[in-house]
């Protein structure tokens, strides 16, 4: 029979890095993103898309991951495709930093404010990805960004990152506060999500032991 000593929580300080960096190189673009899940937020993002380097920034600061996102991508056209393959090496990156994901508390949630937009996410790094999208962004654009392309950023990061995502727009009327609500909701759930549950720091949280 095991003890209570026996099965006592590893010390977080004996926990592996959960660092990360990937490269995507493809005809369009050339994406690599270096993060750690334990950081304290900071940020360098350079994408050629301001407004994009703007909410990854949001992910950095209020998921407290530190974050690098070096992109270059075929912006002559659009911003579709690089917009598109940050979200899948962010994703990537995430799913290779958890590993396992042994220890993790899985779900987060969160209602984040911002002047009247009011947005609900809720999230779980359950390994079966899914995204159910609520937004209603009443204009085309902010700035240069076309905010079609925010739907298609969390598709990517969803299905290579292995979650499962839920937003919901409660509140809002100005497009830019209705976006950076959603990023600032997204980086405080996954900060939740990842967190170590030290109750069962060696524990896959799943009833079925694997994720």
């Amino acid at each position: 029979m095991q003890t209570r000593d026996s099965i006592a929580p590893a010390s977080l300080d004996l926990l592996p890095a959960r660092t990360a960096t990937v490269r995507r190189v493809t005809g369009e673009t050339d994406v690599q993103v270096s993060l750690n899940l334990d950081g304290s937020g900071q940020c360098n993002a350079k994408t050629g898309v301001p407004f994009l380097d703007h909410m990854l920034h949001q992910i950095s600061s209020h998921g407290l991951i530190d974050l690098d996102v070096q992109a270059t991508g075929d912006l002559h056209i659009d911003d579709h495709h690089t917009n598109e393959d940050v979200g899948i090496t962010l994703g990537q990156a995430l799913h290779k930093a958890l590993g396992d994901r042994k220890g993790i508390v899985r779900f987060g949630h969160f209602v984040a404010p911002l002047d009247e937009a009011l947005i609900q996410v809720a999230l779980d790094f359950s390994g079966r990805p899914h995204l159910s999208y609520g937004l209603e962004i009443p204009t085309q654009r902010v700035g240069t960004y076309d905010t079609q392309l925010v739907r298609e950023f969390f598709v990517a990061i969803v299905n290579h990152a292995q979650m499962t995502l839920h937003i919901r727009q409660l509140d809002g009327i100005n497009s830019h506060h209705i976006i950076e609500a959603t990023f600032k909701a997204f980086a405080r759930a996954t900060r939740m999500a990842i967190e170590v549950d030290p109750r069962r720091s060696n524990l896959i949280p799943s009833s079925k032991g694997v994720l």
